[in-house]
């Protein structure tokens, strides 16, 4: 076995353990110790990807308890990204709460990690029993850093926050166990394999249990009509929380793109199709009402709240497209989307410090020191969130577009992500006109920024910017990724070990 794969989990979690151990008001420590768990964490990620890159698909079978009766960690090349991913924005948020927001609560490094370990093991995971599990650490660890700072709104969204997601993880013990009763495993390979040659009697139940399933990952991408929870969490969230947030509904984009694709694909026989019907149209719909919020926002870190339920929207549009080009777009513009929320996210909080009792308000407000410099990394964000060129999330929503020509659903896809992309440069547009260009004297700036504050959003726009000067390389990782999803073979032999050909789909 490769130890590589089980490394993304036991560095956060054996990191949280020690902090615990420290004194609480070593914050220099803290910093440090959790500083280094995340640069340890993305060299580990990078040499896991590096490990999956010519194709092979790593299992890791724990007590070396053959599939399906032990747990597995599984690490493809979407897994592999995705854990990349989460440890390069880890390490530009815990580079900004270094800063002095990690100061405000006493445990964040603690729950810093313990998000992480919840993180990395969703995306590793190979049953859905411990998939459950591992969202139940996110949702301890986020409920936590979601209260980060106090106040009541915080309490009031953290409130919010926990109970949705408790009824959603009550509908995932139902379905989970539905699934067990009819098929007698919830490894997924082994529920893949067995979804094949389902009995008609017992596809309706586990037709009814995939759909609970869906449901539970959809309230966790923000999928309308069940996004209405994440403005309020995102928008009162302290900065480094809301920008680590962003990798948030991925998990759940995550999970519906691996169970569709693994469960209910195109090779499952009866089971195929499942969520055919409803993952586009929901999708469409939540990127017209996450647009409709960044028109109606008030404040600049709502704005970005919104903005996150629009590419959770555009990211699952890729996924309800199928086939290889689709989800290979979708995949480009899933690592785009966190970068650019999260960066926006932090700036937000600068600008919001900076412009004192204003804060991030979407008004005029006082003259800001470094207003220039302020202002050109405003529009960079602003350019990568909304898709326009040059920048990634251009790319990114060009990909998607064109996987859809000669579709059915062409029309509505373009039409509607032409039109809300439109609309949010517009608001973008706006908010920066009042947040640089009106002036009211009557009103007195804040703290002065320190440029030192600028490194981690400046990081994050470094990595779109990357994205794009690699995007062939960037894209080609995605398409053989996109292979793997839609001929799971690979994945199939390398858990139940069956060897090459050795199972039909």
């Amino acid at each position: 076995m490769n130890h590589l794969v089980i490394a993304p989990l036991l560095v956060p979690l054996l990191a949280g353990i020690a902090l615990i151990l420290l004194r609480a008001s070593a914050t220099r420590a803290h910093q440090a110790l959790s500083g280094a768990a995340v640069l340890a964490l993305v060299i580990l990620a990078l040499m896991l990807l590096l490990q999956v890159s010519d194709s092979d698909v790593l299992a890791y079978r724990l007590g070396n308890w053959p599939a399906p009766f032990g747990i597995v960690l599984v690490a493809d090349r979407l897994a592999a990204v995705m854990v990349l991913i989460t440890a390069l924005l880890a390490a530009s948020v815990v580079l900004y709460a270094a800063r002095d927001a990690d100061r405000t609560g006493r445990y964040f490094h603690v729950l810093f990690q313990l998000q992480l370990f919840g993180l990395n093991g969703a995306f590793l995971t190979g049953d859905l029993f411990n998939l459950f599990v591992f969202f139940e650490v996110l949702l301890i660890a986020s409920y936590g850093l979601l209260l980060h700072g106090g106040g009541a709104e915080r309490t009031r969204a953290g409130l919010h926050y926990v109970v949705l997601n408790l009824i959603g993880s009550t509908l995932f013990l139902f379905a989970v166990g539905t699934l067990y009763g009819v098929l007698g495993t919830l490894n997924m390979a082994e529920l893949a394999r067995q979804l094949t040659t389902l009995a008609p009697a017992d596809l309706g139940v586990a037709r009814a249990a995939g759909l609970l399933l869906f449901a539970v990952f959809a309230l966790k991408a923000a999928l309308a009509p069940l996004h209405l929870w994440l403005p309020g969490a995102y928008g009162h969230a302290s900065a480094p929380v809301a920008a680590m947030f962003a990798i948030m509904t991925k998990v759940g984009a995550y999970a519906i793109l691996r169970v569709h694709s693994l469960m209910f694909g195109p090779g499952s026989g009866p089971a195929a199709g499942l969520l055919d019907p409803w993952l586009l149209p929901l999708a469409l719909l939540t990127v017209v009402a996450g647009t409709v919020g960044v028109l109606a926002s008030r404040h600049l870190a709502q704005q970005a709240a919104y903005l996150v339920v629009v590419s959770a929207g555009t990211l699952l549009t890729a996924f309800g497209l199928g086939g290889e080009a689709a989800l290979a777009a979708g995949l480009y513009y899933l690592a785009h989307t966190t970068f650019a929320a999260a960066a926006l996210f932090l700036l937000a909080d600068i600008l919001g410090r900076a412009r004192g009792a204003v804060h991030d308000r979407l008004t005029a407000g006082p003259s800001l020191p470094h207003g220039q410099l302020l202002a050109g990394g405003y529009l960079l964000i602003a350019l990568a969130v909304s898709g326009l060129p040059p920048l990634s999330g251009f790319i990114g929503k060009w990909l998607i577009l064109q996987s859809s020509l000669g579709g059915t659903w062409m029309p509505w896809v373009l039409g509607v992500l032409l039109v809300t992309s439109l609309l949010a440069v517009i608001a973008l547009a706006r908010s920066g006109s009042q947040l640089f260009f009106k002036i009211d004297p009557g009103t007195s700036a804040g703290a002065a920024t320190r440029l030192g504050d600028l490194t981690a959003p400046l990081l994050l726009v470094l990595l779109g910017i990357a994205m794009v000067l690699y995007a062939g390389p960037v894209y080609e990782f995605s398409q053989a990724a996109a292979t793997q999803l839609v001929r799971p073979d690979a994945y199939l032999d390398a858990v139940l070990q069956t060897g090459a050909g050795g199972m039909t789909r």
